[in-house]
């Protein structure tokens, strides 16, 4: 098989095919280290393949997001020089952890834990019990930076977290963690309260897990002068009024990328979180029967009526992969930034809206027609209130058609479209 010199570049640029479950690109200075990558995952680990006692075997060394290239590349000759002398790296690796757990004393432990290493092994361990998006949080949230970016030249920055990758965990004090706080407050406010609970988590793992326990006994990321630090999240109230959809209709649909302007305009009639239609796929799009399969936070998936106007922006889309809203310039192949475009459009006719304002003006202007609540919470995915919601109503979608059609219509009016001489580009 074909091996090449690992750069950041190339395993930036390496993707798992469309058509194969796996793929693996292999290290040309170090025998046995890959690169593997799954179908329909972004995440890539670094491994290594061999044989021993002439059974091939193959060990995780850990995420290409966390461990550098001049690491791995150690590792694997860890594990090959192991292989020479004629030892089984997995069972040495798993006898090495058991000693230094059971040989090493407080002190010693204190002396030389680190955050990094610690944290590795908190988001192993505790993987089973969380969703992708929070395992990938623990991921994004401690990268180092100074990866090459994947649509420029330019290198990545540092993610909030990283300022504790080298830290002891016996340094993690009040006053260390406030002063982080203190920094993080005025350039990434949001981040960093998300990464300060994630941090109080891991905590208190360590405060229950041993040896870890004997480093840290309390939680010294519990502190209200670090919350204080930080602020409290802002809510937002973003939302189109009645008298702004024709300006912003004008706008969007005057955006040169029909992707990003079907989005926008989909994400408006439907009501649904941003990030579920992004990845919306084409088998999800059921232009015969007139429905849409989204999958939902609250019940996995649901099913939605596809409506005409948006039956019709979708059917005019390109069917360059499996996704509707698809994008040649992101990894995934979906939309994944449709932020900027949102802002320019807006901004071009006055109007501040937020990608997550689209979900509070469906709700809003649904208002407008007197639509009933459970039918557009239900619409939108909301999750159902009230006993009579939760163990009773069972709402056809033919039902949830007769009023999704015609709040659609409504808007549609409002903005002075006619549906029936649309000509969308």
């Amino acid at each position: 098989m074909a091996k090449v010199k690992l750069t950041a570049g190339r395993i930036s640029d390496f993707q798992c095919p469309p058509d194969k479950t796996q793929a693996f690109l292999w290290c040309s200075e170090v025998q046995g280290l890959g690169i593997r990558a799954t179908k329909g995952s972004s995440r890539k680990r670094y491994i290594f393949e061999s044989k021993f006692h002439t059974k091939s075997f193959r060990m995780t060394i850990g995420e290409v997001g966390i461990w550098s290239i001049s690491d791995s590349q150690a590792e694997a000759r860890k594990f090959q020089t192991l292989l020479d002398q004629g030892k089984d790296p997995r069972e040495e690796r798993d006898r090495e952890t058991a000693n230094y757990l059971v040989e090493t004393t407080s002190k010693q432990l204190a002396d030389t834990t680190i955050f990094a290493d610690v944290w590795n092994n908190y988001i192993r361990v505790r993987k089973p019990y969380w969703s992708e998006r929070h395992y990938k949080d623990h991921i994004d949230l401690i990268h180092e930076g100074n990866s090459e970016r994947s649509r420029s030249k330019k290198l990545t920055i540092a993610a909030p977290l990283a300022a504790f990758r080298k830290v002891r965990l016996a340094d993690l004090n009040t006053d260390f963690i406030n002063e982080w706080a203190l920094k993080e407050a005025t350039a990434r406010p949001a981040r960093a309260r998300l990464s300060l609970r994630l941090l109080r988590a891991f905590i208190s793992w360590c405060n229950q897990e041993s040896p870890y326990n004997m480093i840290l006994t309390d939680n010294p990321a519990k502190s209200r002068k670090i919350r204080d630090a930080l602020g409290k999240p802002q809510a937002k109230n973003d939302a189109l009024q009645r008298e702004q959809l024709k300006d912003w209709f004008n706008a969007v649909r005057e955006i040169p990328n029909p992707v990003i302007s079907a989005y926008l305009q989909t994400l408006l009639l439907i009501g649904s979180r941003p990030n579920a239609i992004t990845a919306l796929q084409w088998k999800d799009v059921d232009f015969q029967w007139k429905k849409i399969n989204i999958r939902d936070k609250v019940e996995g998936e649901r099913t939605i009526p596809l409506t005409p106007y948006v039956s019709q922006l979708l059917s005019l889309l390109p069917k360059d992969n499996k996704y509707v809203f698809s994008s040649s310039s992101s990894l995934s192949g979906h939309l994944t930034a449709p932020h900027r475009a949102n802002e320019r459009a807006c901004k071009s006719v006055n109007i501040e809206l937020t990608i997550h304002g689209y979900r509070r003006s469906f709700a809003s202007l649904c208002e407008w027609i007197e639509m009933p609540l459970g039918i557009s919470a239900q619409i939108q995915g909301h999750k159902p209130q009230g006993v009579r919601e939760k163990n009773y109503i069972r709402r056809p979608l033919d039902l949830l058609r007769v009023w999704h059609v015609k709040i659609e219509a409504w808007i549609l009016n409002e903005a002075g479209i006619e549906f029936n001489q649309l000509n969308i580009e």
